[in-house]
């Protein structure tokens, strides 16, 4: 494992959770504040996902690397879509929120299994990546469960 490798897996998962911060802030103020429960969660996550970023840029910079400290193309790309898909949304909109956020969380998931499987992350990284993915997926979990009593 070379640590370049490790630097760069580690650059891909700080675009994901600048993603993961870009995407919840796009929300803030349309959904979070209209539903309490939402917005203790949204608390959270960001909260959450703040510490997270710290946690990598500092795996990064202790490698000697320079974090790389944007959001993906994809993310934007997505967060974009929201917003048109959004304005044509006259009611539902904190379902299709909810939705947008569980689909969000899902290619973190996906984003974060690759990076353990493959195997570029040193012992350190590995552990910081395997328990920022357990917080991801328990986030995922709380958000389904948000979502289930609206469509209930």
């Amino acid at each position: 494992m070379e640590n370049s490798n490790t630097i760069s897996v580690l650059n891909d998962l700080l675009h994901i959770i600048n993603d993961r911060l870009e995407g919840f802030e796009k929300v803030e103020g349309k959904v979070w504040e209209k539903n309490h429960k939402l917005q203790d969660q949204y608390e959270h996550i960001t909260s959450q996902s703040k510490i997270m970023k710290n946690e990598i840029i500092n795996l990064i910079t202790r490698r000697g690397g320079d974090a790389n400290d944007s959001s993906s193309i994809s993310g934007s790309l997505h967060r974009a879509w929201i917003d048109i898909k959004n304005s044509f949304i006259v009611g539902h909109l904190e379902e299709s929120t909810l939705q947008n956020v569980i689909f969000g969380e899902n290619a973190a998931i996906q984003a974060y299994q690759e990076a353990l499987d493959s195997n570029d992350l040193d012992q350190e990284s590995s552990e910081v990546v395997a328990e920022q993915l357990k917080k991801i997926k328990d986030s995922l979990h709380e958000f389904k469960g948000i979502s289930d009593n609206f469509t209930e």
